[in-house]
């Protein structure tokens, strides 16, 4: 009997359960990946974006937590442009970032570029500088303090071990921000390092090869296949060493308190001071916002440079 003859009713192929003609079955490979993702977009959703949403609401609002926000549309933000604390603690936020990203950049990639060799201790040298990363930024506050300490800290106790004077790090509106950016650099290097070792160890040494047979040398190696390979991860870490340094507010707190005076307030603890010290929750939402969109136009520039570089 032909297989044609053996087909019948009762004899039908069997098909797929997925195959069948229900509606799961025609959209299953197009749903499936939407339900792997749904639970981290609707953590995303209940503790980013409605959250986002809120303070935009209620930066149009004067509230103090008690009672019903009263609408004021945009007073808030017309209030801030002559808010002179405002304006003190942009220009410090501005100086700690631009005193802290460069800085953690450079000397994370010399020092990713002086351990990626074989040596002794090698193990022991990236776990020094990485130490900082994961201790508690509370705690590494705390040690600084005690370093930075005007009256017995070990700094002033080396400098004046060396024959200088101490230095009133922290009680002093000249030193105290670059204390601040000292401690930020001792924490931040250690992650730059880490990442860029990661980059390094990824450029074929072939190319390194090619290079040295046609006569390059090692800044000419450097300056014409390293750096231009750690271009992409050159961006990541300026767009995370500045929302870092805009976000700031842990080591500022404990440090210095946006002290003394007001010499480093930064815009996150003026937030801060404005919600929760003088429950003017829609002016501290309105400064909320400002700072969010600083960091989405960065954002998006710096992401718009990276790809006409990559397209050139």
């Amino acid at each position: 009997m032909s297989m044609s003859q053996r087909t019948g009713p009762g004899t039908r192929d069997r098909q797929p359960v997925g195959d069948r003609g229900s509606w799961w079955g025609r959209n299953q490979k197009r749903l499936v990946p939407y339900i792997f993702i749904a639970p981290n977009m609707i953590v995303f959703t209940v503790f980013v974006f409605v959250p986002i949403l809120f303070a935009f609401y209620i930066s149009l609002n004067e509230w103090s937590l008690i009672g019903t926000p009263q609408f004021v549309g945009l007073g808030n933000y017309v209030e801030m442009l002559g808010d002179g604390q405002f304006w003190r603690a942009l220009l410090n936020t501005l100086v700690y970032t631009i005193g802290t990203v460069p800085g953690s950049i450079a000397l994370g990639l010399l020092v990713a570029i002086g351990l990626n060799r074989k040596m002794p201790g090698l193990a022991l040298l990236r776990s020094l500088f990485f130490v900082p990363v994961i201790i508690s930024l509370v705690a590494v506050a705390l040690i600084a303090s005690w370093m930075f300490n005007d009256n017995y800290g070990v700094i002033n106790a080396a400098l004046e071990a060396l024959g200088f004077e101490g230095v009133a790090w922290l009680s002093s509106p000249v030193w105290a921000m670059p204390s601040l950016i000292i401690t930020t650099l001792w924490i931040r290097i250690g992650f730059c390092m880490v990442i860029y070792l990661a980059a390094l160890q990824s450029i074929p040494v072939e190319l390194y090869q090619a290079a040295q047979v046609d006569g390059a040398t090692g800044w000419r190696q450097f300056r014409h296949i390293t750096w231009p390979l750690l271009g992409p991860t050159t961006f990541l870490l300026l767009i995370l060493n500045v929302i870092y340094s805009l976000h700031v507010f842990d080591l500022i707190y404990v440090m210095t308190g946006g002290g003394p005076g007001s010499s480093t307030s930064v815009l996150v603890q003026y937030i801060y001071q404005m919600a929760f010290q003088e429950s003017q929750m829609g002016y501290a939402s309105a400064v909320g916002v400002v700072l969010y969109l600083m960091l989405l136009v960065f954002t998006v520039f710096q992401w718009r440079m990276t790809r006409q570089g990559e397209n050139v």
